[in-house]
């Protein structure tokens, strides 16, 4: 355990120092960036996302006609709705990490974020691999699994199972003990396999959720991108975990003790390298310098009627005030009344703004176009595609070498 809880002590500390330098509303705009980008990250590692667009479109109601592509948008939606109603619920005391009541180290609570995940989906989306058998929300399988070589537990001790992992994990101490024990409970969760699909996405937001009950991730960063970004050593470091010991030096029980630490290891190292990515990203004046070139893109190649004169508003928007009037927003651009005007309403078109009415307050927003400037290699899928929707909408053959991903300061 003593390398495991320096490790551990690594993380807290550097996710001490994520504290969000932006104003709440921006801080809202990115984290409901990042759920989108979760639920893009959880479901490509079952093999099941779809294009970042598209996730978009379904979060504005708009559906493609393509059967296994809706299906997807829905998988996708339900994953960014649970994640935004479990933090809530957190936060409102009715989610705990532990303890009586609906805490995540519970039957009650796995069951409760399956039936989230895939209550919304139509019965033809249910249907199973096998093509006939249909998947229930919300409860355990009935019936025998194996994944690759591991053969599940048999289906009918799967509560007692669980039962035995809530006991051993929501009785771990708070502070670095209770990181480990978060890693070391996805495996344990995962190889259980207590549903008959669905299993990976429960497991990966029982982690994140479990992280953020911690307060280490402000909403900021998750393991579900580490995870899908190291996609090779998440598998094989889970099925490492899942193997027969090897031996009397290798632990005291059924499986590999060597393999557990394996991954323990390698799920806060890469925690780790999340929270220092994201510090990055957030660097107050670094942002400044991404909003800037940002603007002189859309002015110069775009010519969307967006001014770098907005540059100074924007980034008191994004570092410390929730909203300004639109006199007090057209007054910070030095601009004459007649061009800031013009400048405020391309801004407002182009999704840099948002407001609640036509005459309101303006409020920092955060446009797809503009992801890779100001976020670049969050979410380079999303960059790309993007520069993919601006091809298809002017009708090249290629993207112009303006829509590539912005370097990192």
């Amino acid at each position: 355990m003593g390398p495991l809880l320096e490790r551990a002590s690594d993380l807290t500390r550097a996710a001490a120092k994520l504290a969000a330098p932006t104003s709440p509303v921006a801080h809202r705009e990115l984290r409901a960036l990042l759920r989108s980008m979760n639920s893009y990250y959880t479901n490509r590692i079952e093999g099941e996302h779809t294009r970042p667009v598209e996730i978009e479109r379904a979060l504005a109601h708009d559906f493609s006609s393509d059967a296994d592509i809706s299906r997807r948008q829905r998988l996708a939606v339900a994953h960014i709705q649970t994640e935004q109603a479990c933090e809530q619920a957190l936060v409102s005391g009715q989610l705990v990490q532990s303890g009586p009541g609906l805490g995540l180290y519970s039957a009650r609570a796995i069951l409760h974020l399956h039936d989230l995940l895939f209550q919304g989906l139509t019965h033809q989306d249910l249907i199973l691999s096998d093509g006939h058998s249909v998947l229930i929300p919300g409860e355990f399988r009935k019936r025998q699994v194996a994944i690759g070589r591991h053969e599940a537990p048999a289906h009918e001790a799967i509560p007692a199972f669980v039962e035995r992992w809530a006991q051993s994990y929501a009785g771990v101490r708070k502070g670095e003990a209770s990181i480990v024990a978060a890693a070391a409970s996805h495996h344990r969760l995962a190889w259980m396999h207590p549903f008959a699909d669905g299993n990976g996405r429960v497991s990966r937001l029982h982690t994140h959720l479990l992280m953020h009950s911690m307060g280490l991730t402000s909403g900021l960063w998750s393991p579900l991108r580490g995870f899908a970004r190291t996609e090779d050593r998440y598998r094989a470091l889970l099925q490492g975990a899942d193997e027969h010991r090897r031996g009397d030096l290798d632990g005291r029980g059924n499986l590999s003790e060597a393999g557990l630490i394996g991954w323990i290891d390698y799920t806060i190292e890469m925690c780790i390298d999340q929270v220092e990515f994201m510090g990055e990203q957030l660097n107050i004046q670094g942002m400044q310098d991404r909003i800037r070139a940002c603007l002189m893109f859309e002015e110069n190649a775009r010519k969307s009627g967006v001014r770098k004169e907005a540059l100074i508003a924007l980034h008191y928007l994004f570092a410390s005030q929730e909203e300004l009037g639109r006199a007090e927003f057209k007054a910070m651009t030095g601009l004459g009344d007649r061009v800031a005007t013009q400048t405020l309403s391309a801004l407002l078109k182009q999704g840099f703004l948002a407001t609640d009415a036509p005459y309101g307050k303006v409020r920092f927003a955060i446009p797809s176009h503009a992801l890779r400037f100001y976020f670049p290699a969050l979410w380079p899928e999303a960059e790309k595609d993007q520069a993919l929707v601006e091809v298809e909408l002017r009708g090249d053959d290629e993207p112009d070498g303006a829509a590539t991903t912005c370097p990192s300061g």
